[in-house]
């Protein structure tokens, strides 16, 4: 792939390990997930780095995601099944995290890099996936050396699924819908 994955485009229906906060683990695919309900999939550095718990605490914050039954929030990291399992206990998260270590389900989705040409890893971001495995809304981090420098923003994420998904019904949270 040359890129991240477009909006508008589909990604192929890879699986990797997903530990659910419960602490199991099990190979999952994409189109298992989706077949629940829109999957918004973020990619993140590592369990426990700085930037990472500011994104997971504020998507824990912001409730609202497990709220309902409109969309499920999975992550997605290098990190093993057991360093994901202590991070989810560590910051008390509702939703599942996959463990990709070789990067199977970065790579289907464009965001691996080399940091500093060295080590592999997967861009910070976030995928709106539809039942299809269709790319809804998408977010890419600029920083590719400090990634602590930027995070998504949960209410533009909010209004994605809003409008991307026409989730009319979905509660606001203190978000202002152009619905």
């Amino acid at each position: 792939m040359d890129g991240p994955i477009a909006v508008g485009e589909t990604v192929a229906d890879v699986g990797v390990t997903l530990v659910r906060p419960d602490g199991t683990a099990e190979d999952v695919t994409l189109g298992e997930l989706v077949a629940d309900c829109p999957v918004l999939l973020s990619f993140y550095t590592a369990d426990f780095s700085p930037d990472c718990i500011d994104e997971w605490c504020s998507f824990r914050d912001f409730d609202w995601f497990s709220s309902g039954d409109h969309v499920q929030v999975v992550g997605c990291s290098k990190s093993s099944a057991g360093l994901h399992r202590r991070f989810i206990d560590y910051l008390d998260l509702s939703f599942p995290l996959y463990t990709d270590p070789d990067l199977e389900l970065a790579d289907a989705f464009g965001v691996t890099y080399r940091t500093l040409g060295i080590t592999r890893r997967s861009r910070r971001s976030c995928f709106l996936l539809d039942s299809d495995l269709t790319v809804r809304y998408r977010w890419l981090g600029d920083h590719w050396l400090d990634p602590t420098r930027d995070t998504p923003q949960v209410g533009e994420i909010h209004e994605a699924i809003v409008e991307e998904l026409d989730v009319s019904d979905a509660e606001t949270f203190g978000f202002y819908s152009t619905n």
